[in-house]
């Protein structure tokens, strides 16, 4: 298994991450002919994917070559919180009786970001 390896599932993907596994699975001997005569094969179908992601994303992320997270949709809420919490937005001792809408707030800041799919699945990048 490779230190790349990149998964639809993963919530959170790191552009330089998805580089790094197009290098590593176009370097395999005879890859690119089991693409071209459609010869089923696990790596040539994520080589595929990925470079359909890549080529998706690269029109969106103006640093795709020097890092740009790409968030699953179904990690987006947690995402957001997480990041308020990170850049200082929210400080961390919120009491707990005090309610965000954290759905409202997620969706508020989705505006700046652009949805890309991956293998079926959509990502939020910027």
């Amino acid at each position: 298994m490779s230190k790349h390896e990149i998964s639809n599932s993963d919530c959170v993907i790191d552009s330089r991450d998805v580089i790094a596994r197009i290098e590593e699975l176009e370097a395999i001997d005879g890859i690119q002919d089991k693409i071209d005569n459609r010869i089923e094969n696990e790596d040539a179908d994520e080589l595929i994917a990925l470079r359909k992601l890549a080529e998706e994303a690269e029109g969106y992320a103006c640093d795709w070559k020097y890092g740009e997270t790409l968030i699953r949709d179904s990690y987006w809420i947690d995402y957001v919180q997480e990041l308020l919490y990170d850049i200082g937005a929210l400080p961390k001792d919120i009491p707990n009786f005090l309610a965000i809408d954290w759905e409202k707030t997620a969706q508020n800041i989705q505006v700046d970001y652009t949805a890309v799919e991956f293998d079926g699945v959509t990502y939020w990048v910027r």
